[in-house]
């Protein structure tokens, strides 16, 4: 139940957009709106986002948007902050929820990383992992990509205000492909495309332009990771590049783990 200190006096949710360890894309993806943002600003209160202004409104918020992994010990201890002083929390993103490309280092040593970058690493305060927001607090809604799809961001502030589910497809990639009029990367061109194992969410945009999909909204629900590498390696890829393929944006969500570390062993 919404506390009442989480809306304006005039009603508005109040809303707080959050940075943990990230490159700011999804957060730029919002200011990106433009036109539709001034709708945006018009239903809501803006009352945390430092990207965006310098004015703050104290908590409780109606919802949270977090942008990023948790890579610090810092960032460890004010994640539960904010969930306690958001009634909705959503995370935003790649990094927010499976990671990112920081959680590469997850099959790593951080301590040689951090030798070989910085000229005094005992400076530097970093966990041995980085990880999803959902791994250490309890997540309302996710929502996907590298960046984050804007126009979702907009149903979902939608669907909350009119206290519904969003409407965020959790099917494959390859269905947006097919409503294009895409030509399949991986049938006709014999590209390793992830789409087959990717949620839908960007509108195909690197089949679009003839390029095999990266994965960068992480698995589609239910995915079928070992079947479409056992393809890539009938099209002559070998287990150390299918290990790069999944070890991408979304790396460390489990189907891509998983089906990533079984191939690792197999090089």
């Amino acid at each position: 139940m919404p506390r009442t200190g989480a809306f304006t006096a005039d009603g508005k949710p109040k809303v707080a957009v959050y940075k943990f360890s990230s490159c700011d894309g999804c957060q730029l993806a919002i200011l990106n709106l433009e036109d539709q943002l001034l709708d945006l600003v018009g239903a809501i209160e803006v009352a945390y986002f430092v990207e965006a202004r310098r004015r703050e409104l104290p908590p409780p918020y109606a919802i949270g948007l977090v942008e990023g992994s948790v890579s610090t010990p810092e960032e460890e201890e004010r994640i539960h902050k904010i969930r306690r002083d958001c009634d909705f929390l959503v995370t935003i993103g790649a990094c927010a929820t499976s990671g990112g490309i920081q959680a590469l280092r997850n099959w790593a040593d951080v301590e040689e990383f951090t030798r070989y970058v910085y000229a005094y690493p005992e400076y530097i305060k970093a966990l041995d992992t980085a990880t999803p927001i959902a791994a250490h607090v309890f997540v309302d809604f996710e929502l996907r990509g590298c960046p984050v799809n804007r126009f979702q961001i907009l149903e979902l502030v939608a669907a909350t205000l009119a206290g519904r589910k969003p409407a965020i497809p959790t099917y494959s990639l390859c269905i947006e492909c097919k409503r294009r009029g895409v030509s399949c990367r991986l049938v006709s061109a014999g590209k390793p495309c992830l789409g087959p194992v990717t949620q839908a969410g960007c509108g195909a945009l690197c089949p679009a332009y003839n390029r095999a999909c990266y994965g960068c909204f992480g698995p589609m629900e239910l995915p079928n990771v070992d079947s479409l590498g056992e393809r890539f390696i009938g099209l002559g890829y070998s287990p150390a590049e299918i290990t790069r393929m999944l070890r991408s944006f979304n790396g460390y969500v489990e189907p891509f783990k998983q089906a990533s570390d079984r191939y690792a062993q197999r090089d």
